[in-house]
């Protein structure tokens, strides 16, 4: 088995030779060099980190993997989560791993298929509420004082240390640090976190800091907008949150790098997903085609220079959103089973 984040990355992360290693595999994802989407715009040096490869299938894993692993040092036996699906599945995984129980709790109509069968699958307690992901977090901030408990939310600075490895593994796979980078945002630990693993290489290596760049739903852009959003709408279900935990620390980001945190449009999420999954065979839920969404817009204002190394962080996998991947689709007609028929098809 590939080595987990803590193995690979323990001099760079708050743990101590009594922090179990924790792994299912998580890190190590492919970063792919555009083969289409770049030229097509002028850019010859687009990638796209491929995080819905991790063991269950999106970026949380890194994050999950450090926040357990500190859970279980300090005796805690019920991991705890709001989720508007990845979290959960995720914490689910882990807790399973442990043997340990996990407890998520999704607003209602909120999470997208496939992650919910995934926390079903481990064995994780679910609990449906009625509102948004806001108040699930606000639920379960308050249940987290309870013996044994372990909130693994991206409240937990345990995530955040966990996530910036990817960061790490970037710079390794790429070698110079690129000029821009292009992330979704939802509750915001995420950008946090990558920002924070460039500035620590920053310190320690002496290399550059890419611009940050953040994308939002139009529907759930509360960093856009600067205040939370009540109601909180998009099909980008995994980014559909109205009040964002590391709000702070998205907009350090943004701020300290000289980059930017704007909102795409549903119409402009799904464009980009198609895209990615015809043109370089990249199948991602909807969120995770925000970041390529708005490179697409700031590449044709002009915002983007052709000899730039620029990197797209596509943070799940697309089989969590099975209903995304079908949405204005058309099954095939069955035809005959004959030669003439199926050459009569393809033509």
């Amino acid at each position: 088995m590939t080595a987990g984040i803590i193995e690979r990355y323990a001099a760079s992360l708050p743990v101590t030779a009594a922090t179990p290693r924790v792994t299912l595999g998580e890190g190590s994802t492919p970063l792919v060099r555009s083969s289409r989407i770049g030229p097509s715009i002028g850019l010859h040096q687009l990638y796209f980190k491929y995080e819905g490869l991790n063991p269950s299938g999106s970026f949380k894993d890194r994050g999950m993997a450090l926040a357990t692993a500190k859970a279980v040092e300090a005796g805690a036996t019920t991991l705890l989560c709001a989720s508007t699906g990845n979290t959960s599945a995720s914490a689910s995984a882990y807790a399973a791993r442990c043997g340990l129980r996990a407890v998520v709790v999704v607003p209602a109509g909120g999470v997208a298929a496939g992650k919910l069968a995934q926390a079903l699958a481990h064995g994780a307690t679910v609990l449906i509420v009625r509102g948004s992901f806001d108040a699930a977090l606000k639920l379960v901030r308050q249940l987290a004082d309870q013996p044994g408990v372990a909130l693994v939310n991206s409240v937990n600075p345990f995530r955040i240390e966990g996530q910036k490895t990817a960061a790490f593994e970037i710079v390794e796979q790429l070698r110079p640090v690129p000029a821009q980078l292009f992330i979704p945002v939802g509750n915001g630990g995420n950008i946090t976190a990558y920002w924070r693993g460039f500035c620590e290489l920053a310190r320690s290596q002496s290399r550059s800091r890419p611009q940050m760049h953040g994308a939002q739903a139009e529907g759930a852009a509360p960093l856009v907008r600067g205040k939370p959003v009540a109601r909180p709408r998009t099909i980008a279900s995994a980014i559909r949150i109205g009040n964002p935990a590391s709000w702070a620390g998205a907009i350090a980001a943004r701020d300290e790098s000289g980059g930017s945190i704007e909102a795409v449009s549903d119409a402009e999420i799904m464009a980009a997903h198609r895209r990615l999954a015809r043109e370089e065979g990249l199948l991602v839920e909807p969120a995770s085609a925000a970041g390529v969404a708005l490179l697409l817009r700031r590449a044709q204002a002009g915002y983007v220079r052709s000899d730039e190394p620029i990197v797209c962080v596509l943070t799940g996998h697309g089989l969590k959103d099975p209903q995304a991947l079908t949405r204005g689709l058309r099954l095939p007609r069955p035809v005959e089973p004959t030669l003439k028929a199926l050459r009569g098809v393809i033509g």
